[in-house]
């Protein structure tokens, strides 16, 4: 798939058939993360891919348990209108663990990861949910290294929807130049 496809065609995937992801798209998905460019090249992260549908079925648990013990209940009711589950039946996750500081390097490192991930077939959705789980000491020790902190994760599999495009609201890009590029945009 072109990279330009990708970009079109990338939605969040809020509804995942919890099958597997090959080993090999994991691997594929996690180097792409490494190619993302960071200030002065320092790659001030650390990318953990989590394959372990019951351990991410466990977070879910957690998560939504947490979601329903709040005093507001917006994001609980929220989660139980899109099937009452946070990680939305994902069967992977890549975690992205980041320097005090990065989250511009960050969002760099999940874009790659989530179109290279649309380029391969595979739903994706960037998600800061992930989170909440990590209050819990026993998912945190496992997810993050020491002297990092949590910077987002992208939930992974096979895509149990047929996505919807959204629509571009054009009014939000603003065109400074020339009468031929003034006129071009105009038209567009």
């Amino acid at each position: 798939m072109e990279v330009l496809d990708a970009i079109k065609n990338r939605y969040s995937c809020r509804s995942f058939t919890g099958e597997k992801v090959d080993i090999e798209n994991l691997m594929v998905l996690a180097q792409c993360g490494f190619h993302a460019p960071s200030g002065m090249n320092k790659q001030p992260w650390k990318i953990i891919v989590l394959n372990k549908k019951e351990v991410l079925d466990e977070m879910d648990d957690y998560v939504m348990n947490q979601l329903k013990n709040q005093e507001d209940k917006s994001s609980y009711n929220r989660m139980m209108d899109r099937g009452g589950k946070v990680y939305y039946n994902a069967s992977s996750a890549i975690i992205i663990a980041i320097e005090e500081g990065k989250q511009l390097d960050c969002g760099i490192v999940a874009e790659n990861i989530a179109l290279a991930a649309t380029s391969l077939g595979l739903g994706n959705c960037i998600c800061g949910m992930l989170r909440v789980a990590l209050e819990n000491k026993e998912y945190h020790d496992l997810l993050i290294p020491e002297g990092y902190v949590f910077g987002t994760s992208i939930l992974l599999g096979h895509t149990d929807t047929t996505p919807t495009p959204h629509e571009i609201d054009h009014d939000k890009i603003n065109y400074i130049g020339d009468e031929e590029f003034n006129a071009y945009f105009v038209k567009w």
